[in-house]
């Protein structure tokens, strides 16, 4: 097997372990933490696709930098909607918060 393809399924296996926690958490921190592993393995996937091309390299390394600066600036925005989820209701439970109001 080749090391292309071991990084590729662990690629898999966070983008399926971020998908099967998005379905099953119930708060609103668990669902961000598991978008997070989700773009991780997208990363992971992108600098091993790149790699096959020593010509692209450096374009993986560049498009991956931008996945990680995505999830950054995701993580800072939905931290400070959680903050005020948190403060208007009490909980971060997804259950908790479904009803909207005008």
């Amino acid at each position: 097997m080749s090391p292309l393809t071991l990084y590729q399924l662990v690629a898999l296996l966070l983008l399926a372990l971020g998908l099967f926690g998005i379905c099953q958490r119930r708060s609103l921190v668990g669902m961000l933490i598991c978008v997070e592993l989700m773009l991780n393995g997208a990363g992971l996937s992108i600098m091993a696709a790149a790699q096959l091309t020593p010509a692209n390299a450096v374009l993986g390394q560049l498009a991956t930098l931008f996945a990680m600066g995505l999830a950054a600036a995701e993580a800072t925005l939905v931290l400070a909607i959680i903050i005020v989820v948190a403060r208007r209701f009490g909980t971060t439970k997804t259950s908790a918060v479904t009803t909207l109001k005008g």
